[in-house]
């Protein structure tokens, strides 16, 4: 299954970069938690296990 082609363009980048900036320093030290929760919804607003591992792998690279 492929996702929708629903990327973001910079400013919907940038938004949603402080938005979830702004969530995790409300979840205090329960960011982690909060981290988890937030990609297990994801992942099924997503729909598509293979997509996510790829967007899992994505994310690791470069830390």
């Amino acid at each position: 299954m492929t996702a929708p082609n629903t990327a973001l363009d910079i400013s919907g980048l940038e938004t949603v970069y402080d938005r979830l900036a702004t969530a995790i320093d409300a979840a205090g030290d329960k960011s982690e938690l909060f981290l988890v929760k937030l990609a297990l919804l994801n992942a099924q607003a997503l729909g598509d296990a293979d997509l996510f591992q790829q967007q899992l792998e994505a994310a690791l690279r470069d830390l």
